[in-house]
């Protein structure tokens, strides 16, 4: 007799007698139980539901997006933005239909989704700033965590109007018509508003990183 069919021949015993598959059974069930049972009071808004379900599954939420991004810091702001997302939107979770691990990880794919676009309207703003300096030393090709701190920050320095320019052109995807059509402005106004607001963005970032050698 060979070891596989010594082992298939014992497994087969243990069905017989039930007691290897009924244990089996009885811990799978329960665990089932316990699972739903945790997505009802997460659901119900059970803050301590939150704090076992971020125990369970901030690694696999933190390991998924550190796959995707390659970034440490980002991939602990997804982790954070997934389980507040969860949080808040936790009266849209049905227990009975889903489990929370794959209701956590259909958020963090969005969430990473959102990373990534947020990524690419960050490069653009950096390569249209270095447009108006080509010969100057400010990076286009990746922009690091201390680049998107400083855009995110000269966006926020920004006039009102300017800043609303900025966020539909680079953020919503908007032409210069289509914002001129929102804001009720001419086409004109609208490019020299995100003229002036890349000339500064570019300030900010040759200050950061120094004129070329």
């Amino acid at each position: 007799m060979t070891a596989a069919t010594a082992t298939m021949t014992a497994m087969g015993a243990e069905r017989t007698d039930g007691s290897s598959t009924q244990g089996w059974s009885a811990a799978m069930s329960t665990a089932l139980e316990s699972a739903t049972a945790i997505g009802r009071r997460f659901a119900a808004g059970d803050e301590q539901a939150l704090a076992e379900i971020y125990g369970q599954w901030s690694s696999l939420v933190y390991s998924l997006a550190l796959r995707s991004l390659g970034n440490a810091t980002d991939a602990e702001d997804v982790t954070q933005k997934v389980f507040v997302s969860a949080w808040r939107g936790r009266e849209r979770f049905d227990p009975e239909r889903a489990t929370v691990s794959a209701w956590l990880v259909g958020i963090t794919r969005h969430t990473i989704a959102d990373m990534h676009e947020s990524r690419a309207r960050e490069r653009r703003l950096a390569e249209q700033a270095a447009a108006f300096a080509p010969e100057e030393s400010v990076p286009s090709a990746e922009v690091d965590l201390a680049d998107r701190l400083l855009i995110a920050d000269e966006i926020a320095r920004l006039d009102p109007i300017p800043r609303t320019v900025v966020h539909l052109a680079f953020y919503d995807d908007l032409t210069h018509v289509q914002i001129a059509e929102r804001l009720d402005l001419p086409v004109g106004t609208v490019k020299s508003h995100i003229r002036r607001s890349l000339s500064k963005l570019r300030g900010r970032l040759e200050v950061s990183h120094g004129p070329a050698s």
